[in-house]
């Protein structure tokens, strides 16, 4: 258990760092993004303008590039554009090349064509961010050459993609080592109600052990009185429902079952049924079974038979009068199922999930009949979590309750 409180609190941790530190590499690289995406779209208009001017009126002056936002006392040599002049119809008319010279009459066409096939009228296009204008006299489009923007943008993004996945690894290895002292007084509290349980468990013992002795001679002299029958039953129900505390108590230690093997689950399972099949017979229930062949589990016997038992158990305790059983043991899909169903009458809005809490009840009057301790499911669930399984109960229809177990089998098995 404390693992998996570790293990939570790694997660937790880690998903919260991640997601700020996700948050803040968006952040950055999306205003970076906007940002000079406006800065071009800004010096991109202003190009645009000066274009067309040159284009309709030859002879007016143009004003300097210098003067222009994101400009400069050098943007006459470092800007590099180029802008093509259409009719309304998209054919090219004149094309503008005096600021750059990587491109050609051809490719320049070929730009403007994919372009003006589209309906944005701006964006980029491989390492150009384009402007489109169209008016009564014809279109015009400024493709502005924005590589080292582009490439700008490309490293930032690397860069902080780096720094977020180092930062990650960093601070795992620093929440793996300080969440060790994170949980540990709750490790230790944990600690200190193990040790009462079994404290108090064997404290327990003597006096009741004393009490059925007790109440067994006081029967041999009043035979047949049913207050001392009463004393022998609430005993035998006392020291049970002590045992199962003390060994659940054992099953939240970190290493349960320190000496693990292979054995045959079917007949392991088939050891565990049989007294549960007469049993289920005699107090007037169906019982049918299926349990496939050569089954190997990896893990404790003993549990898993008192698994499969507690499960049993627990159908025949609480299936209706005249009710079908059915346990099922099979392979699927390298894992081990243990399977049992029986007709049982639920309110639809049971949920189910808590019938593998420790004294829960879903029926008080039911269950005083039955003469449960409120913990068999809690144990079952135990043994399961302890050979690395998940167990959950289910309701196919209103009429039955179908719990399932299922725990990795042994490797090669």
């Amino acid at each position: 258990m404390l693992k998996k409180m570790r293990r939570r609190f790694i997660l937790a941790a880690m998903a919260a760092f991640g997601t700020v530190m996700a948050m803040l590499l968006a952040g950055i690289n999306l205003v970076n993004f906007y940002r000079t995406t406006s800065v071009r779209d800004q010096m991109a208009a202003n190009l645009l303008g000066r274009e067309q001017r040159a284009f309709h009126r030859p002879q007016a002056p143009l004003p300097p590039m210098e003067d222009m936002p994101g400009g400069g006392p050098e943007a006459e040599f470092t800007t590099r554009f180029f802008a093509a002049h259409c009719d309304p119809e998209g054919r090219i008319l004149f094309i503008a090349r005096d600021h750059i010279s990587s491109i050609d009459e051809d490719m320049a066409g070929e730009y403007t064509g994919k372009v003006l096939s589209g309906e944005k009228t701006k964006g980029y296009y491989k390492e150009y961010r384009y402007l489109v204008s169209r008016d009564e006299r014809g279109i015009t489009v400024l493709f502005l050459n924005v590589a080292d923007s582009l490439q700008f943008m490309r490293s930032l993004f690397i860069v902080s993609l780096g720094t977020g996945a180092g930062s990650l690894v960093l601070v795992f290895l620093l929440v793996l080592f300080f969440s060790r002292y994170a949980i540990l007084p709750f490790a230790e509290n944990i600690e200190r109600q193990k040790r009462f349980i079994t404290d108090a468990g064997h404290e327990l013992k003597t006096p009741i052990a004393s009490i059925a002795a007790s109440a067994d001679a006081a029967a041999m002299e009043h035979e047949g009185d049913r207050w001392i029958e009463n004393i022998q039953k609430q005993t035998v129900r006392l020291g049970r429902l002590v045992n199962d505390l003390v060994a659940l108590s054992r099953l939240d230690e970190e290493a349960p079952f320190p000496e693990k093997e292979d054995f045959s689950l079917s007949d392991a399972a088939w050891e565990a049924a049989e007294p549960f099949a007469a049993l289920a017979q005699a107090r007037g229930k169906r019982y049918a079974q299926r349990i496939e062949d050569d089954l190997v589990l990896h893990g404790d016997r003993d549990s898993v038979r008192q698994l499969i038992s507690i499960l049993l158990d627990n159908a025949v305790r609480h299936s209706d009068e005249g009710g079908d059983i059915r346990m099922e043991v099979y392979r699927k899909r390298g894992r081990a199922c243990i399977q049992v169903e029986n007709s049982c009458s639920l309110p639809q809005t049971q949920d189910l999930s808590r019938l593998f809490d420790r004294f829960y009840r879903v029926d008080q009057s039911r269950s005083a009949r039955t003469g449960g301790t409120g913990i068999g499911l809690s144990m079952a669930q135990a043994i399961v979590q302890a050979h690395g399984g998940r167990i959950q109960a289910k309701r196919p229809d209103g009429e039955r309750i179908l719990i399932k177990a299922s725990i990795p089998m042994a490797p090669f098995s």
